[in-house]
């Protein structure tokens, strides 16, 4: 009984929206009719925003502005009317009086409704409450909203809509423009820190032949002109590259790539990669990169170097820890890799701990289970993960004096992967081997194995100088700099199953 009563109430609410929304479509009819339709209007000349009036009200007060923007309220009484106005930096209030405006425009004035983007153009005052206004000389209707805003009929309280509808979630919740204002000012604080640093920003293509450079399934396609299957890319690296072999010697991209990979609230099938290469370092530089630029954009985005993120609280001012796979293994497990002398060892181990592997891993692929079952979600304070098995690193330089592992890090802040770096392998040689243990993986059914890449060998050939390379996502970077729970939070257009 109960679900048939709430069934008959949404019938009800949504023949009310039918007959609200038709009432708009009539208003704009009328206005067509009497030559005065808003869609005929190209321009409208703007020179304020509502916050730069409130802010330099002393220096603004009794002078004329314009603003533009969607009227979010309205109260009509009688001769005189208020309404306010929100546009990208806020909201004001406008006082509109019929004898001020003239009769025709305020008789129109009052048919306008929530949601019609209006242009106002009158002197700045202060009402007698205190708040601070704009005394409307001439009302504009430059677009005539047909729709209804939630919050006049039901509200945006579905997430799934919300994300579906991000224009109007931006209208309803200021608190979402905020955070997409963040996100655009992280990344050009990114590009501000490293064009300080000397490194040049660079396009590489998106559809590959053969998409390297990560552990992830790719996106297929096909190009018809040339009659060619060819993938989404997965990374930037294997291009960025070939631009040090070519001399370029600091380069780096912000970009979109595709992983056919699932949904959760840290992964969306295409997100936002910067990655960058400096010839001539090696990890430990790139150690130092990272710590300087998220100081500088945490600064920057949120005027502090403190972050905080749901229950916790992450010092960035503070020198970041750096801790070796096997030490954090060794800290947060009490298992020391060293002592483990062979893959059977490792299984056993895992056996032992209900660690799940597969037939094909090696005593190094155990090591980073048990990290990833132990260790990621102690790493709440920035870390530096170093020195990881080679089994997991097809791209990185070994080290030195234990060829079983070799120069990378990740980085982790709040549990969390923020970055992947390296001493770039740049032996051909040893390159060709790593991509034929790789291929070997592919055959045994790890279908997010690299391929072999023969034009990116030829590069190496040629000669490539010692590199530190690295790549920040920076979706989960936004996430962090805004305190937003998940990554469609800081997507404008996250990847949705379609509704029909």
């Amino acid at each position: 009984m109960a679900e048939q009563n709430n069934q008959q109430k949404k019938g009800g609410q949504q023949q009310d929206a039918n007959q609200l929304i038709q009432v708009r479509y009539d208003k704009l009819h009328e206005l067509q009719a009497n030559g005065k339709n808003p869609f005929e209007i190209t321009k409208y000349d703007v020179t304020h925003h509502s916050t730069d009036i409130k802010d330099n009200f002393e220096s603004l007060e009794g002078q004329e502005v314009t603003v533009a923007g969607r009227m979010m309220f309205k109260r009509v009484m009688g001769k005189a009317s208020f309404c306010n106005v929100q546009d990208l930096k806020g909201r004001i209030q406008a006082y509109v009086a019929r004898d001020e405006i003239g009769e025709e425009s305020y008789a129109d004035f009052k048919k306008y409704d929530v949601g019609d983007i209006l242009g106002i153009k009158g002197k700045v005052f202060k009402t007698q409450t205190g708040e601070i206004s704009i005394h409307a000389q001439e009302v504009t209707l430059l677009s005539k909203s047909l729709q209804i805003l939630p919050e006049k009929y039901h509200g945006l309280t579905d997430t799934d809509a919300r994300y579906r509808q991000r224009y109007v979630d931006l209208i309803m919740n200021e608190d979402v423009k905020d955070t997409f204002v963040k996100r655009s000012k992280v990344i050009s604080s990114i590009r501000r820190y490293l064009d300080g640093q000397g490194f040049m920003e660079v396009e590489t293509p998106m559809l590959v032949s053969n998409a390297g450079g990560a552990s992830a399934r790719p996106f297929e396609t096909h190009f018809n002109a040339l009659n060619e299957d060819l993938k989404l890319r997965i990374s930037l690296e294997l291009y960025l590259k070939r631009l040090i072999v070519g001399g370029m010697e600091r380069v780096y991209e912000i970009g979109r790539v595709f992983r056919n990979e699932g949904l959760d609230t840290r992964h969306n099938p295409e997100f936002t990669l910067m990655e960058l290469y400096q010839a001539y370092t090696d990890y430990h530089g790139m150690m130092d990169l990272t710590e300087n630029l998220y100081r500088y954009i945490a600064k920057e985005v949120t005027g502090s170097e403190i972050l905080t993120y749901g229950e916790h609280t992450m010092d960035l001012s503070k020198p970041f820890e750096r801790i070796t796979m096997v030490d954090a293994v060794k800290k947060y497990a009490n298992i020391d890799f060293n002592e483990v002398p062979d893959t059977a060892a490792a299984k056993k181990l895992a056996e032992e701990h209900h660690i799940e592997y597969e037939e094909r891993h090696e005593k190094g692929d155990i090591l980073n289970l048990f990290f990833e079952e132990y260790v990621e979600e102690h790493l709440i304070q920035p870390t530096f993960v170093m020195d990881h098995p080679i089994e997991i690193s097809p791209l990185t330089k070994m080290k030195p004096e234990d060829p079983n592992y070799v120069e990378r890090f990740e980085f982790f802040m709040n549990g969390w992967e923020m970055a992947n770096a390296y001493s770039e392998l740049n032996d051909p040689e040893d390159q060709r081997r790593r991509f034929e243990a790789q291929e070997k993986a592919f055959a045994a059914g790890d279908e997010e194995a690299n391929h072999t890449d023969e034009d990116f060998l030829n590069a190496l050939a040629i000669g490539m100088p010692p590199t530190g390379g690295i790549g920040f996502g920076i979706d989960r970077m936004v996430m962090m700099m805004t305190n937003s729970p998940a990554i469609r939070d800081v997507l404008l257009f996250p990847t949705m199953k379609s509704l029909n």
